[in-house]
This record gives C-alpha cells, structure tokens and sequence, in this order.
C-alpha cells in the first residue's frame, strides 16, 4: 500500500523558533515533551506493506516572520517527493504579503500556505485586509504555474465561520481549499455539536474546489476509540466522496495516542471503514488524491 501523507511536520529545533514546543507556552499539553525534539524525514519509518512515497509538510513554526526558512530547512534533509505548506500572516499588509510570497515561491516545494484560524476564523475570515490576501492568493501561481493551495485549520461548529468560509470559496475559484483535521469532529456522535460539525461540512464540499484531509484524531482525545474515527470517515466519506478525501497522519503528533508512524497508519489501513473500502477508493485515500491535489 503506497502511502502519500498530505499532513505531516518536521521540526528543526536547533535552526527554528517552534514558540509552541516551549515550555510554560501554549497549548498546556501535559505530553508536549515526548514531541519538543528534531523530527524529519529519516524518522518516517514505515514496515512492508505500507510504502511511503511521498509527503506534505505542513508549517509549523519555524519562523512565522520569515516563513521561507523553514522550506530552506527542509530542502536540505527531504529527498522524497514533497511539498510544503508555508505559514504566512492574512492580516499583513498588502505589500508584505506580496513579499513574503515571492520569497516562498522561489521554492520548488512551494504549494500553498497556512494561517491558523482556529477560533478566530469568523473574525479573520470577515476581515477586509485578510480577504483581499486571499484573493491575491487566488490570482498567485507556483513556478510550475500551479494554484495555491490554502490550508482550512477551523472548528466547523459555528454556522457563521462557516458561512464566512463558504463566501470566501465562492469568491476565490482558482484557490484550492483544503480542510485539515477533518474540521475537528466532536467527540461525542450523538448531539448537536456533531450534527452541526456534519451540516457545516456539507456546506463547504458543495464546492468542487474543496477537499478534506483526516488526522488529528488525537487533538481531541489523546486516548480515541477506532469505533469513534470510523464513523467520521464514514461521515466525511459521504460528504466529499473518494475523490476529495486523504488520510493522513499528523506526524508527529500522531505519536502521542499510538506511539509510532508505523502504528498510526497500521491503524487506519486496519480499521473497518478502510477495510470496506474497493482498492481503487483505498489508494485513492491513502496516496492517489494526495498526488492530485498537492503534486502534480
């Protein structure tokens, strides 16, 4: 089984900042020590017959004033086929923003970029200064005359973010959307918040330049149940279909609930919403669409 994994982080803890691996700084996580060292891709290690062909390095705070570093970094260690996801500010200025994506567009594995909303996503995503950089995303290409791709961290439980969301889409066409995490799905498939998280997806994979990655299972429970992931795959499965839909890994966080790389997608391939799955959807999910949406 060919493995692209379209969601994935290196650290470089000698060279970067990574603000966020400190301690005494945010998130709290009582864990956060098992991941605050050097991860890359010599670390990636997969057992026959999972096959990493190909990855997606997603920013992660290298150096969010001088994004393009952390690319620089990563040219120098990563000798599969990649890509990378640039961290990049929505709300600079005009200018600034021109200039920091000709600086990331000097690079090859330059294909999208990455603000993270989280809650802030309504108050972002309807901020005049923020919408105008998109549409500069929109009209941007890579070398290889490729549309970006802009990276979706949010909740989907408020219809207004949401809303504020689908806005955005319908006014930037050339601009690939792609929702990380799954949107964050509640833990819990029986109330309203799920209800709402399932709606608010729908909304958005009415739009055919949407697309969805599923990881992070363990940014809501560090100790999550395989009857929980399967039932969202079933759910986002419905909703966007094999051909907009990629499994992925979160590395390294993905360490911190099942200890390994090798483990993580061991569980996946062998959960039973995978294993219902034609061959031509589990390739499609594990590396095909991956390839089509970040590689080619």
């Amino acid at each position: 089984m060919k493995i692209i994994d379209p969601h994935l982080h290196f650290f470089y803890l000698e060279q970067g900042d990574y603000h966020w691996l400190k301690t005494g700084n945010a998130p709290f996580w009582s864990d956060k020590a098992l991941i605050n060292k050097t991860f890359q891709e010599s670390d990636l290690q997969l057992d026959p017959p999972l096959v990493l062909t190909g990855f997606v390095h997603i920013e992660a705070g290298f150096d969010n004033n001088q994004p393009w570093r952390e690319l620089a970094a990563l040219a120098l260690t990563s000798h599969k086929l990649y890509r990378c996801i640039a961290n990049i500010n929505l709300t600079a200025s005009t200018q600034c923003f021109k200039e920091s994506l000709a600086a990331l567009a000097q690079f090859d594995s330059f294909i999208g970029v990455r603000h993270l909303l989280d809650e802030q996503a309504l108050s972002l995503l309807t901020n005049k200064q923020v919408t105008q950089n998109i549409s500069l995303l929109n009209s941007f290409t890579t070398g290889a005359q490729q549309s970006l791709v802009f990276e979706i961290q949010m909740p989907f439980f408020s219809s207004a973010s949401t809303q504020a969301l689908c806005d955005i889409i319908q006014s930037n066409p050339n601009l690939r959307f792609v929702i990380n995490h799954a949107g964050f799905p509640p833990e819990q498939t029986q109330n309203k918040a799920w209800q709402c998280w399932q709606q608010n997806l729908l909304k958005v994979a009415s739009f055919s330049n949407t697309a969805i990655k599923c990881s992070g299972w363990e940014m809501t429970n560090r100790h999550y149940q395989p009857a929980w992931v399967n039932e969202c795959l079933a759910v986002v499965f419905a909703l966007f279909g094999s051909d907009r839909m990629m499994l992925a890994s979160n590395f390294p966080l993905c360490n911190l609930s099942k200890g390994s790389y090798q483990a993580y997608w061991k569980s996946m391939i062998q959960c039973s919403f995978f294993q219902l799955l034609t061959e031509q959807e589990k390739s499609a999910l594990c590396s095909d669409n991956a390839l089509k949406w970040y590689l080619c």
